[in-house]
């Protein structure tokens, strides 16, 4: 059945993905700067009773990790404030509110990969307004679903770490990357993919948190190395000779990141009937649209 969806965040990353993956589950009333503003609740309240919609996703979000550290009250109306007057209003529309959250959440302390149900404990500004938003809507309104992701990267957007290697590799011959930070590369349209196939499934049966990202594990310099490889054969130009491994210690950032993100993506894989594909290979067809674009 068609339902009326509302898509805040409509011009991100993952925004932008869910635009043209959402057409064929209903009408979509797509939002975002200037029309809304996350740190202006007003025009969050009158945006939801205006358009009365059936399902809210949230896909916007203060992502400046490093920035948040010198404005954790911008962070914190963006992050934590704001999810949960979405919450309120869906409340009162009975709408189901779908939002996405990441792995910041966590401490990166961990050997194994982190579940849904793992203690929280957030090293940076950015993932304690994140984890605010999640207890936020937790707290408010039963018919949700929170989805964690991490190590975002797509096709659209100013900046992301794809595209920002592949600038430095056309400038300089040596880039340094961490490599004691390990994740899963996720492209932005898989999770856009994911979350429009849960549309026809929202129900108070699977709401709650999950986990999604890309399948496979890697580190920021792995992740590099894939890159350029790709980025190569595919014919990319690409000027760099050397990637040098470093530690996160010889590249201090204002904000501290878990060293360790890993997700256990079981739950929302039980719920969809597959499982997310390896990050590797979609690199390589992210890589391949952008050449072509480009």
């Amino acid at each position: 059945m068609s339902k009326s969806i509302l898509l805040i965040g409509s011009n991100g990353q993952v925004g932008k993905e869910l635009q043209q993956n959402l057409i064929t589950y209903g009408k979509v009333i797509t939002l975002a700067r200037p029309t809304i503003d996350l740190a202006q609740p007003d025009t969050l309240r009158s945006a939801i009773r205006e358009n009365k919609p059936q399902v809210i996703i949230n896909a916007a979000a203060y992502t400046a990790v490093d920035k948040a550290e010198s404005e954790p009250e911008l962070a914190k109306a963006i992050n934590a404030t704001a999810p949960e007057i979405l919450a309120e209003e869906a409340k009162k529309q009975q709408a189901f509110l779908i939002h996405i959250s990441t792995d910041y959440v966590f401490d990166g302390n961990s050997c194994h990969p982190y579940q849904e149900t793992d203690a929280t404990n957030p090293l940076s500004v950015y993932g304690q307004t994140k984890l605010a938003g999640e207890e936020a809507i937790r707290q408010t309104y039963a018919h949700h679903l929170i989805l964690r992701t991490a190590w975002v990267y797509g096709t659209f957007g100013k900046s992301n770490f794809v595209k920002t290697m592949l600038r430095l590799g056309g400038e300089r011959e040596e880039i340094r990357v961490v490599t004691d930070q390990i994740g899963s590369p996720t492209w932005a349209r898989d999770i856009a993919a994911t979350i429009a196939q849960l549309i026809p499934l929202l129900s108070s049966e699977i709401a709650g948190t999950y986990h999604y990202t890309n399948s496979g594990v890697a580190s920021w310099y792995d992740f590099a190395i894939a890159i350029f490889e790709e980025a190569q054969q595919l014919g990319y130009p690409v000027k760099v000779e050397r990637i040098i491994p470093i530690t996160t210690s010889e590249y201090p950032t204002p904000a501290r990141r878990p060293s360790y993100s890993v997700l256990v993506c079981a739950k929302i894989a039980a719920v969809l009937g597959n499982h997310a594909p390896h990050w590797r290979e979609r690199l390589r067809r992210m890589l391949r649209e952008l050449v072509v674009s480009g």
